[in-house]
């Protein structure tokens, strides 16, 4: 059986590598390759989104979440008023909502299932290529802005050690700042009404 895995997660790797390499090789710099994971990230951001538009229906979702908007907001108005008639009657309504919340939380699960194993292959990819010894410098606003600080701290307490170039970055921050970017876009661009 380790055999067959092992053989198996070559056939993975090689077909990542068929896919991403000549990706890396027209990188302008292939040894600090920001340009690959942008590029990477672009495509992600593309399979996760259009996961979302058709597997997730985005009218009823946004149907469901601007009834629960108002029916919070009438709560909160008749708790004010103290109408105990129209408060219980509101909770009876509000109980119903949570169920079809919750079905509709089930259903924005889909697309995860689609993407989960793709983009963790894609993860292991870049951990394992050039791509690991990526070191982004951020301007001082943006390092700040993106607390990239906090994400050194929680990273000297997990893996040890400290982030050693001033306002650098690595790989995992700088691919994760380019997908909330490129899937922000996308969302745009597909006709989303709702944000990340």
């Amino acid at each position: 059986m380790p055999d067959f895995i092992a053989a198996l997660t070559g056939m993975v790797y090689n077909a990542l590598n068929a896919i991403f390499n000549p990706i890396l090789a027209i990188d302008p710099n292939p040894t600090n390759p920001a340009l690959t994971v942008l590029i990477i990230a672009f495509i992600v951001s593309l399979i996760t989104t259009i996961a979302n538009k058709y597997l997730v229906d985005q009218d009823e979702m946004n149907e469901i979440q601007a009834k629960s908007k108002k029916l919070t907001s009438e709560l909160r108005e008749a708790q004010k008023k103290g109408d105990g008639k129209k408060i219980a009657e509101l909770q009876a309504q509000q109980a119903e909502m949570m169920q079809e919340q919750t079905a509709m939380m089930s259903n924005q699960f889909k697309p995860m299932f689609v993407t989960f194993v793709p983009i963790i292959l894609i993860f292991f990819w870049m951990r394992a290529s050039a791509i690991s010894n990526l070191v982004i410098i951020l301007p001082p606003s943006v390092y700040w802005l993106t607390l990239t600080p906090v994400w050194h701290f929680i990273g000297s307490f997990m893996y040890g050690g400290q982030a050693t170039i001033p306002y650098g970055i690595g790989w995992l921050l700088w691919y994760m700042i380019c997908t909330f970017g490129m899937s922000q876009i996308l969302r745009k661009f597909l006709g989303f009404k709702q944000g990340f």
